[in-house]
């Protein structure tokens, strides 16, 4: 594989930004990225959702005092708007011509845990993600003030039920467990402490909010430090702790490019980060202009979305059925707004079990017999494919186009199999050369070198 593909893949969900690459430089290609713009707009089909408390009350009524039948259709219209919000998302990651945000939307999004399952109101998990889409490339500290104080993580951690003289400790432990120092870096005190700091802290208009009556005014000691803390003041503190870098960008590191980063990379990131006062874009470029230039091809097992969007992209299917494709990465276990619990999606080998597997070469030969599985399961969706490939070329020399495009390495058994499907007398200029290649493709695809970026 290309290095100006494999990054392409790294740095988005397909590798149609590779001749971007190619031509900026990583460099270029990254500066792009960060100034470009996003949509700011809320979608349409959220307008009709209950956004306010008032609000939120009223659909409660209507639905508690509604006939079973119009109780029914309403909570159908708030599932069919919560996979609306997948599709949305889908299109702005297929079809934005600087991916990256989107990609750290996603890393993000598997940070700060926050499920529709159970928040239950969309227009809460809607903000929350434009909270990250925003934050993106941000300051680390800041954004993890303001995801803490937003209604979908009070209601998603419980801290709606942490009240004075009744402690609910579900925000307080995942935002030092999982959100920042990790295991080990911290005491049970500290958690009790810590949600003593934030009690009261419940539901408001569009963010979170303290309710006097609620809150805890306790002198509390937390990491070492005594006062009488709120949520900011918490943050704070976690990240003067020495270890409060390393955690994310480990993550970072396997979100992108390792599933098993060697722990001085771990570091040596980290300290950068602390440097940078927890600025996340100068770590970005610093990461990725430094691990583009070595050999790491391979050393990442592609999820679900790097697996089927980039298929999408090789195949030309210009209009894809975003909620089969919706329903295709919940079945591969990466269900968008609804991770398996607050530790996100684990990646890494989770992402090739055998049922996982036989999934995705299921949806490989669907793909390229023009079929995909319609949602509603009444019936195939039938779909335009065409693959790239040079209509001059010999068997070997399309062989060779295909691997640089697909797969990031080959041995000659490989290549032998290659050959038996694209064989020496192959006519490009007969009338099944398209079918033959795409049987090559097909093939390919189905590899386990194809999993890997």
């Amino acid at each position: 594989m290309k290095t100006d593909t494999l990054w392409s893949l790294r740095l988005g969900f397909s590798g149609k930004q590779s001749d971007s690459i190619t031509r900026k430089g990583i460099k270029g290609f990254l500066k792009d990225s960060f100034a470009a713009s996003f949509d700011t707009k809320e979608p349409a089909f959220l307008s009709d959702d209950p956004k306010t408390l008032a609000e939120l009350k009223d659909f409660r009524d209507r639905i508690k005092n509604a006939d079973s039948d119009e109780s029914k259709k309403m909570l159908r219209d708030q599932l069919q708007n919560s996979l609306e919000l997948k599709t949305w998302w889908l299109d702005k990651m297929i079809n934005d011509t600087y991916p990256l945000r989107e990609k750290m939307v996603c890393f993000w999004h598997n940070h700060f845990v926050s499920t529709s399952q159970k928040v239950k109101v969309n227009y809460w998990i809607y903000l929350h993600n434009q909270l990250l889409r925003e934050q993106a490339f941000g300051n680390f500290k800041t954004l993890t003030k303001k995801v803490i104080q937003t209604n979908a993580m009070v209601r998603y951690l419980d801290n709606v039920d942490n009240k004075r003289g009744k402690i609910n400790e579900n925000l307080s432990r995942e935002l030092l467990e999982l959100f920042t120092l990790g295991i080990g870096n911290y005491t049970e005190d500290d958690i009790k402490n810590g949600a003593k700091a934030l009690s009261g802290l419940g539901l408001g208009e569009k963010n979170a909010q303290y309710r006097p009556l609620f809150e805890d005014p306790d002198t509390i000691t937390y990491l070492g430090k005594t006062g009488k803390f709120k949520a900011d003041d918490l943050v704070d503190i976690i990240f003067e702790q020495k270890n409060s870098p390393y955690r994310i960008t480990r993550k970072l590191l396997k979100w992108f490019i390792y599933d098993n980063p060697k722990e001085e990379l771990v570091q040596y990131y980290g300290d950068y980060l602390r440097k940078q006062n927890f600025e996340i874009q100068p770590l970005l470029i610093k990461m990725f202009t430094e691990e583009y230039d070595k050999q790491n091809a391979g050393s990442k097992i592609k999820n679900p979305l790097e697996y089927i969007l980039p298929l999408l992209d090789e195949l030309h299917i210009s209009e894809p059925n975003l909620k089969a494709i919706a329903v295709f990465l919940r079945q591969q276990q990466m269900d968008l707004f609804n991770q398996p619990n607050v530790k996100g999606w684990d990646g890494g080998k989770s992402w090739l079990t055998s049922q996982v597997y036989l999934q995705r070469n299921t949806v490989a030969d669907l793909l390229c017999r023009g079929r995909f599985v319609n949602p509603n399961k009444d019936n195939d969706k039938s779909i335009a494919v065409s693959l790239k490939w040079n209509p001059n070329g010999t068997n070997k020399t399309i062989i060779t186009e295909l691997k640089e495009r697909l797969l990031f390495q080959t041995d000659s058994n490989l290549q032998q199999d290659f050959e038996n499907i694209l064989k020496y007398d192959f006519n490009p200029k007969a009338d099944n050369a398209d079918l033959a290649v795409l049987r090559l493709f097909n093939a390919m695809i189905k590899t386990p070198e194809y999993q890997l970026i």
